[in-house]
């Protein structure tokens, strides 16, 4: 994890209000996406993660929202 990926994904929450890790790979080259969630966390962000499921791949996935900044 970087500093040019983190203010990537904040500048992405601040503009969108959320944000998954396929989003976060495929945008950002991010492949640690709950790595940066954390330190924006402990930065003071509040970030709640909804679980979510893809009925046609039978994945579980994770979606940060930004809840205010």
């Amino acid at each position: 994890m970087d500093n040019t990926q983190i203010k990537k994904v904040s500048k992405h929450l601040k503009q969108k209000k959320k944000i998954t890790s396929w989003e976060a790979i495929e945008k950002y080259q991010c492949t640690r996406l709950s790595a940066i969630i954390y330190k924006l966390r402990k930065d003071g962000w509040d970030i709640v993660t909804n679980n979510k499921f893809n009925k046609n791949t039978k994945a579980s996935f994770a979606e940060y929202v930004l809840e205010k900044n």
